[in-house]
Order: structure tokens, then sequence, then C-alpha cells
């Protein structure tokens, strides 16, 4: 027994015009095409899949049969795919990336992430993104090695020849503990982390570019994590105290599960956000666009 043929994508693209406009005759106004020639194709159609999709004895206006309506998902998920294949082919003529791949340190607030990277489907719906969130010296790291072609990076102790970097904002560091924790029992401020000898939680990086160098640590008694999120349930659990991102513990304080600590060696500590690209590797229109995006 033959098999079924190979239909065209005219064919499919026919056969949904005319299940879409209720009828042959409003098919082919909408496809500028003859009634008999919308007609012809329906048929040429039926006959390479030796089916009939279309009930044109027992109604006026042509139903689908069971197989038509067993076969309409499929005929389009083919169309959604040829036109998803024309849109990216547009765009990369036009000089449009295929993917970005966006590297952003751990430390930008989520609430903007995510509004950027909604703006960015809706704006360039065709073009993939690949995404990594990493921790202090990492997020460049990528950028130099060209596994992203951009990066929202964290301050680093020098500046770096081959990156162009433009600053786009940055957020608040406050010293949390848990209201268990001595720190946030102590009354008024506390003069000496120090002398009180409690563990600080402090964010490591898995880099070489900052390895080694302390920000903002005060104890002499420290573990050391390479994860933002687990640095953040162990200051929940009263394991330790440490610095976080105040939109990621705003809602914490809010709720008392954590309590931000009055340091007097503390005073200010902000952490600067950049953008950062290779030089001699400058970001397509997409990538632009999206750091745009983040900067507002």
């Amino acid at each position: 027994m033959q098999g079924p043929g190979t239909p065209t994508l005219d064919q499919i693209q026919v056969f949904l015009a005319v299940v879409e406009a209720g009828s042959f005759a409003s098919a082919a106004r909408r496809l500028g095409r003859a009634t008999s020639v919308v007609s012809y194709a329906i048929g040429n159609l039926e006959a390479q899949l030796g089916l009939a999709l279309f009930d044109r004895q027992t109604t006026r206006k042509p139903q689908l049969t069971e197989a038509g309506r067993a076969i309409l998902a499929d005929a389009r998920t083919v169309s959604l795919g040829l036109d998803g294949l024309r849109a990216k082919a547009r765009g990369l003529l036009s000089g449009l990336e295929a993917e970005v791949a966006l590297a952003v340190d751990v430390m930008l607030p989520t609430e903007r992430l995510v509004a950027a990277l909604e703006a960015f489907q809706a704006e360039f719906p065709t073009v993939s993104l690949r995404l990594q969130v990493e921790a202090l010296g990492a997020v460049t790291q990528l950028v130099l090695d060209g596994t992203a072609s951009v990066g929202v990076s964290g301050p680093l102790p020098h500046r770096l020849d081959e990156l162009s970097r433009r600053r786009i904002g940055s957020v608040e560091l406050i010293p949390v503990a848990a209201p268990r924790h001595p720190l946030a029992r102590a009354e008024g401020h506390l003069t000496s982390v120090l002398a009180r000898n409690e563990l600080q939680l402090v964010l490591t990086d898995r880099s070489a570019l900052t390895a080694g160098q302390d920000m903002a640590v005060l104890s002499v008694r420290t573990w050391r994590l390479a994860d933002l999120g687990a640095k953040h349930a162990l200051i929940l659990a009263g394991l330790g105290w440490g610095n976080m991102p105040e939109p990621m513990v705003r809602a914490d304080i809010a709720a008392g599960r954590l309590v931000q600590l009055t340091l007097c060696e503390w005073g200010s500590n902000t952490y600067a956000l950049e953008a950062v690209h290779r030089i001699d590797r400058p970001p397509g229109p997409a990538a632009r666009w999206l750091i745009d995006r983040l900067a507002d």
C-alpha cells in the first residue's frame, strides 16, 4: 500500500485559509485567487494525503471531516514554523543577531532583569537568548572569553583595555541578619563586629579576575559561598549575617524575617553595575537594545 504523498506549503496555507475563512469563496478572496484555484489546491492536498479533509455534500459550507480536524493542528504548526523561519531570515538579512548571549551579575535586581527580558521578547521575537547569572568578576570573564556577547557586571578592581564599559546603575547592599541572631538582638549601633566574632557569610568569585579579594568583609570568621540564593537562605536560617542587595531582602525586612543591622564601620555600600562587551566584538542591534533597556 502506497503511503501519503508530501503536501506543498502552498496547499497547507490554502487549507488553513479555508478553515479560517469558513468557505472556499471567502478563502479565495483572502488569498487573492479564484475560487476554482482554491478548490483545485484542496483537491490536490486531499489526493496527496489520501484523505477527505472537508465534507462538501451534507452542508452548504465545507466542514472539516474527522481526518481534517486531526491534521489541523499539524498544519498550523508547519505554517507557524515557516513564518518563524521567514521572520528570522528577514532579521538576519537586516543585520539582526540570531542569538544574544547575556551574562548578568547576580546583584542585578530580578524585577529589573525580568522586565527587560519581557520587553526584549516582544521587540525581538525571532532572536534567541542565552542567559547566565554569575557573581563578581565571573560575568566579565564570560565576556572576555567570548561565551557571552554582552554582560552586566559589578565593579572590578582595575580597568581592562579590551573591554568597553558603560555605567547602567547600581544597587545598595545592606547588612542583615535573622531576628534571633545576636547582632539583630543587640541594642543601638554595633560598634565592632570584629569584637563580637560573629560568622559573616560572604559571596565569593568563580573567576580569577577578583578571586581572593574581599569586599566589605568585617568579621574574622567567614563562610564563602558562590551562590547568592544559598547565602540568602543561610542568613534567613540564622547561621550568620551578611550584606545583601536591598531589593532582594526588602520583603523579608518588611515581614520581619530579617533585620537590617546598623554597623558603625559599614557606612554606605553601593554596588555599581556596568554593561560590558569586547571592543573587538561590538554587540548587534538586539543586544544594544537590551542594554539600553536594562539601563532604563
